[in-house]
């Protein structure tokens, strides 16, 4: 059976000697695939030990020759699209089109590196005082890690290292061990592209690797993305050992639905939004809050058909709108999470619970699922299901719709349906949330933007990818300087200066 092992020092496995392995599976089919290496201290220590090898070097390679790595990453990537691709979907589960989609917006902020030499400018004050200027540079930290979930293994990782390493910093990525091929086979075309081996490793672990990264004193920052409890243990612990973190976490997302809202593209909306790559997105959109009655019957009209009409497929079905969940773990979790609804007094209008999909009886599938009338003291409203279920929350009126969201223990993101331009500005700068979409369900930034939640849903002051992650991952130095009187240019050669004044301006060469 196939072995997904750690890239160290630019070598697979090395050196790892764990004894320890986790199951890959295949979500379309439920059986066990590859296995992973689960690493130790050891393996992080070595990773550590190649980092700190090729770090000085890559942090004094100019910018514009690190962008130049990344332009060819860039180019790698888009070259192994299909590939990367269907890896991806073989042991995520979501189709096709969704795991490409991963990519691309992965390869956004690859892109946006690829401005590095700019974004690192700092900045400068000539004559701040008699003789005195003073300016400022930006200088990676050193080693930065990040610990990415299974959702978005192409993404993630490459929203972290790809401004990580940009910025003059070796990385090392620990990714979900349910999906890490992904991971590695970056980690292999960063290699490709010219980054120097050390600059970009992925180690394999559980809880024990997690805890020996947050613990390492070499590594100055640490990026994190899964679930709120454990984000927070992360956060916690990370800067208790003086580290930079940035911890994202979970989501309960809010879909606020006027009463002028157009019902046909909400829907069309939603059903993306809501049951797209099984629900497994922090940026779902899991509950709609239709505002008033008359607007809850009619989405709820609407709704019922268009679930009805959702197929639910293998990942290689090019007309599936979804397909299984990540392993049957989780799908037992979801489905618990649906029980837990119908017992705390929700209508379960959609079941989505037993669905099989005809020669794939073994696969993680769960169908779509919709609820109407829950109430926010439910659990099941409260907390992160994280698959194919959509919740109706009817509001009375837009304060109260404007409250949900904005008391929820989680404030990723929100989005507002309306035609109306005054109530989307109210909404917008009124609600409780990190994140805003006006008639966009998914309101995940560009970027050259940055992402990042309220509340329970980030821990630290920074969030991911555009300039809030090169402030994330580098320091700012500021020099003042004097220099004394003298001869404005040299006079001769005698002094081993320059023995002509056009000399002195010609100008070296930077590439």
């Amino acid at each position: 059976m196939r072995t997904i092992d750690h890239v160290i020092a630019g070598e697979s496995g090395g050196g790892a000697v764990s004894a320890r392995s986790g199951d890959v599976y295949d979500p379309n089919t439920g059986q066990v695939q590859a296995r992973v290496t689960l690493g130790t201290q050891a393996d992080l220590d070595r990773a550590v030990a190649a980092a700190q090898a090729a770090q000085p070097d890559w942090a004094a390679t100019n910018p514009q020759r690190r962008a130049r790595v990344m332009f060819r990453f860039k180019e790698l990537v888009e070259a192994n699209m299909d590939a990367l691709a269907h890896m991806l979907s073989s042991e995520h589960g979501k189709v096709i089109a969704d795991s490409k989609g991963d990519i691309q917006r992965g390869l956004e902020v690859i892109e946006f590196c690829c401005g590095i030499p700019h974004v690192l400018k700092g900045e400068y004050t000539h004559g701040a005082g008699p003789g005195i200027d003073v300016y400022s540079m930006r200088q990676p930290l050193g080693i930065g890690a990040g610990i990415t979930p299974f959702n978005f293994p192409g993404m993630i990782p490459m929203w972290m290292f790809g401004t990580a390493i940009a910025t003059g910093n070796a990385f090392i990525l620990k990714p979900s061990e349910r999906d890490p091929s992904v991971p590695v086979r970056l980690a292999e075309l960063m290699l490709e592209a010219g980054a120097p081996a050390g600059i970009l490793q992925v180690v394999h672990g559980d809880k024990e690797m997690v805890d020996a990264i947050l613990d390492h004193p070499a590594i100055s920052a640490i990026s994190f993305v899964g679930s709120s409890d454990i984000a927070h243990y992360v956060y916690r612990r990370g800067v208790e050992a003086g580290k930079r973190v940035q911890a994202m976490g979970g989501a309960k997302n809010h879909g606020i639905v006027m009463p002028d809202a157009d019902l046909d593209q909400v829907v069309a909306d939603l059903s993306g939004a809501a049951f797209g790559s099984a629900g497994e997105r922090c940026m779902a959109l899991p509950v709609v809050v239709p505002v008033g009655e008359k607007t809850a019957d009619a989405l709820r009209e609407k709704l019922i058909p268009a679930i009805a009409a959702l197929r639910v497929g293998v990942s290689t079905d090019a007309e599936a709108h979804y397909g299984p969940v990540v392993n049957a773990a989780h799908r037992t979790r979801v489905e618990n999470w649906i029980q837990t609804g119908v017992d705390e007094g929700a209508e379960l209008v959609v079941d989505g619970r037993n669905f099989t999909l005809q020669g794939h009886e073994q696969g993680f599938f769960i169908g779509p699922s919709l609820f109407d009338r829950v109430t926010t003291d439910m659990s099941a409203y409260k907390e992160e299901i994280f698959g194919p279920v959509l919740q109706i929350v009817r509001a009375p009126d837009f304060e109260t719709a404007v409250r949900l969201p904005s008391e929820h223990q989680y404030g990723n993101g929100v989005a507002i349906f309306t035609r109306n331009g005054h109530a989307a500005r109210e909404f917008a700068a009124r609600v409780n949330v990190g994140m805003v979409g006006i008639n966009v369900p998914i309101p995940v930034p560009v970027a050259y933007h940055s992402f990042g939640g309220w509340k329970r849903s980030a821990f630290g002051d920074t969030n991911q990818h555009g300039m809030e992650g090169v402030r994330f991952w580098t320091r700012v130095k500021t020099v003042t300087q004097r220099w004394p009187d003298g001869s404005v240019l040299p006079t001769g050669s005698e002094d081993g200066g320059p023995s002509r004044v056009q000399d002195a301006f010609v100008i070296p060469t930077m590439g």
